[in-house]
């Protein structure tokens, strides 16, 4: 099959300095390809490049006759056009209307335009926010379909909804083979559920591996663990998110798989992905048994039409050493939600009870907290809250801990004002932590983060002894910190998510395909009680036990495959078992989500 576009010996240049050198590579149909690296190594401009919006310096770029090419960047489309005009162009409801691709798209990435009373397709895109006009853009490009598609940072303004239905409609295609894209993105779950290749973009060149994140850590830790290229730490590291990768979330349906030998070789005497009975502690002040209650609770906001309802009537109890991730759709109060377990909202009825040695910390979405610091250098803006720390009985002074947390000797002296995104945001991090809070609240804290950077700070977040809440759309990261999960819904209820993320996605799958009408996510069906709820949970015991054995099934036909790898009807007939068996353990998993899903809502 000829490649939709190849790269020959391709160079680019930026300034002075060499952003890609001697770079040939090719995509074909059915590609589904990540790129991943660094902020600033050159992911976008492979991008631009692919698409013909950069020109080489040298080398050659070369499209296959006939074939489209499309690419969502990072702007937002404005202007003054209509939602429906961005999207379709103009072409008419009676063309568009019987096309099932362009209906699907159009309710998956647009269908909340109405709900929220801007207008839908007949809405001003002036009106639109930043998320909803990177819907639209967006939604535009999976409509034109072209032959190779090319994505930079697709998931950015998306909420969990909207990523896992990205993740599916691209998967679908991917799986028709009808065409070919490349995607720029942070988000490491995305990665590990839509794309089959991955290309690492770093040192001016791009590897490719086999697999999405998963596999793209394991080949790298390898290859600098064979190159030695690189110190004890970062070594450290790579291993300790390896090691995280094998153990797995619970409420993940589908695990990393890696050759079993390979990883345990490698991963031998890693660091425990996190200690909760044994933590390192940042200076922290004591935390009581009680943290935050909040009873009763009502917030609402300003609306033209007079006032809407975020949160209606919530009682949750957040308790010493809990870690937290928080779900829900944008715009429906999460933010709130964490102001009011600092103290910075009141409450428009109930109460909120805090505990007496309560010392919050909150990180915002837009790090506001700096522009006070912004004359200072990154260093210094540490020093200013502390000068030396004691960890795990070592002092450690505050350039040492900038260095930890991902900042190279010459950023660290840079002023926090020239800063980049992501790096405000690691420095922000480090100051509250610095300053001994028990209550850490996080607010989509991986935007402009790259991988490195995500895993750096969940690192030092895993040696955190606090009490933590995160809100994020990153299910890599919500899996990597939390153990326990809340959903914000629409309808102004919270509630706790025993199956983590899949379970929320199951609530809004049900909420959404009931009909009109005051119906609550996750409705109870009648004549439910607490026998029918310690029936279900006896059910999801009896699930787990079949799910472990399942897992353990794969392990031994794991190792098999590996011991008789030169035998071909061996590996045949092992493989045929492992499918089976893999079948298996995926329809158990479902059957055990639907059954806590039922346990959860009538207990």
């Amino acid at each position: 099959m000829a490649n939709v576009i190849n790269c020959t010996d391709v160079r680019v240049l930026a300034g002075e300095r060499v952003l890609l050198d001697g770079l040939s590579l090719g995509i074909a149909d059915g590609d589904a390809i990540g790129v991943v690296g660094r902020n600033g190594d050159g992911k976008s401009t492979l991008l631009k490049v692919l698409l013909g919006a950069r020109v080489p310096d040298s080398g050659r770029v070369s499209l296959r006759g006939g074939a489209s090419i499309g690419m969502l960047d990072q702007r937002d489309p404005g202007g003054d056009r209509k939602v429906g005009h961005v999207v379709l162009g103009g072409v008419a409801e009676h063309e568009w209307a019987g096309q099932r691709r362009v209906r699907e798209v159009l309710t998956g990435l647009l269908g909340g335009l109405d709900a929220a009373g801007v207008g839908g397709l007949d809405a001003p895109m002036e009106l639109l926010s930043g998320g909803q006009r990177r819907r639209v853009a967006l939604a535009k490009i999976l409509i034109d379909d072209p032959d190779l598609l090319l994505l930079d940072e697709p998931t950015n303004h998306l909420d969990v909804d909207g990523v896992a239905w990205l993740a599916d409609h691209l998967r679908g295609r991917a799986e028709r083979a009808t065409g070919a894209m490349a995607v720029v993105t942070h988000d490491r779950w995305f990665l590990d559920a839509v794309v089959s290749t991955t290309w690492e973009v770093h040192d001016r060149t791009v590897d490719a591996y086999d697999g999405g994140y998963a596999a793209w850590v394991l080949a790298r830790a390898e290859r600098e663990r064979v190159a030695s290229a690189t110190e004890d730490r970062r070594q450290n590291l790579l291993r300790k998110e390896l090691a995280w990768l094998r153990r797995g979330p619970p409420a993940r349906t589908s695990k990393p798989r890696f050759r079993i030998d390979a990883a345990t070789a490698l991963i031998a005497d890693e660091p425990p992905a996190r200690d909760s009975l044994a933590l390192q502690r940042l200076a922290m002040a004591r935390l009581g048994k009680d943290v935050v209650d909040l009873e009763d609770v009502t917030a609402r906001v300003p609306v033209a039409s007079g006032s809407r309802t975020l949160l209606d009537h919530v009682t949750w109890r957040l308790g010493p050493g809990d870690r937290v991730g928080v779900v829900g759709p944008n715009g429906v109060g999460k933010t709130t939600l964490l102001r009011l377990l600092t103290g910075d909202r009141a409450p428009d009825a109930g109460r909120v009870k805090r505990g007496k040695t309560l010392r919050p910390a909150m990180l915002s979405q837009d790090v506001a907290e700096l522009d006070e610091v912004a004359h200072r250098r990154a260093v210094e803006a540490v020093a200013d809250v502390a000068e030396v720390v004691n960890i795990g009985g070592k002092d450690v002074t505050a350039s040492q801990l900038v260095e930890q947390l991902g900042f190279p000797k010459e950023r660290a002296w840079t002023s926090v004002a020239s800063l980049s995104g992501g790096e405000r945001r690691r420095l922000q991090l480090l100051r509250l932590l610095l300053g001994g809070p028990n209550l850490l609240l996080l607010d989509e804290p991986t935007n402009d983060l790259d991988t490195d950077a995500l895993a750096a700070m969940e690192d030092v977040l895993d040696g955190w002894a606090g009490t933590l809440v995160v809100v994020s759309h990153d299910r890599y990261l919500l899996e990597r910190l939390c153990d326990r999960y809340l959903g914000v819904f629409p309808d102004g209820r919270v509630r706790d998510l025993p199956g983590g993320v899949e379970e929320y996605l199951a609530i809004r799958r049900v909420s959404a395909s009931a009909p009109a009408g005051p119906v609550a996510p996750a409705q109870v069906p009648a004549g439910s009680s607490a026998a029918q709820a310690r029936a279900a949970r006896k059910d999801a015991t009896r699930l787990e036990r079949q799910i472990a054995k399942a897992e353990a099934d794969i392990t031994r036909l794991h190792d098999q495959l590996a011991a008789h790898a030169t035998d071909a009807a061996t590996v045949m007939r092992l493989d045929g078992e492992l499918r089976e068996v893999t079948a298996m353990r995926d329809e158990l998993e479902e059957e055990w989500l639907a059954v806590m899903t039922v346990a959860e809502a009538a207990s």
